[in-house]
């Protein structure tokens, strides 16, 4: 074992000293109450996409998400979000960003057939913000970058213009 100066290792002791100050007073020590309060209801795994390695929760964001989002798994793939949360690979969604999931459900997305699908960046006309090519935008690619924009627009990185 490498010394670093610091100890990193808990002790069996220590692990039940914490252990039994959450059971004694609902909070990990060091943590205040309002700390542990933002842990979110994770829910249940009663989706059939439950345990596959992706939270599938539309109420989180970020790498450790699935690519596509339903809402009926809403609350029903808590191992999976939980595990991503705690390893920070999600967060929780803004209220704002939660409501943008919904509306993506409006927008006909089309396919990832386009030149430049699945590159990290919307290449549609049809939206404007920050995460767009900051190429030449072609007609032939309308409807024909949907991961890349869906991921977008639901992250709040895009919207569609006006």
């Amino acid at each position: 074992m490498i010394r670093t100066g610091i100890d990193t290792t808990m002790t069996s002791r220590s692990l039940r000293t914490a252990a039994t100050a959450i059971l004694l007073t609902g909070t990990m020590p060091g943590m205040t109450p309002s700390a542990m309060a933002q842990t979110p209801d994770f829910g249940d795994d009663s989706s059939e996409w439950a345990r596959d390695g992706e939270c599938d929760d539309m109420r989180f964001i970020g790498a450790g998400m699935a690519a596509v989002l339903n809402d009926e798994d809403r609350g029903h793939d808590a191992t999976d979000c939980r595990v991503a949360f705690e390893q920070t690979r999600v967060t929780m969604r803004s209220e704002e960003l939660q409501q943008r999931v919904v509306d993506a459900r409006r927008i006909a997305w089309g396919d990832d057939e386009g030149a430049f699908a699945n590159d990290g960046e919307c290449d549609d006309m049809r939206f404007e913000g920050e995460a767009m090519t900051t190429t030449v935008l072609r007609v032939e690619d309308v409807q024909h970058d949907a991961g890349d924009c869906r991921t977008a627009y639901q992250d709040g990185r895009i919207t569609l213009k006006q």
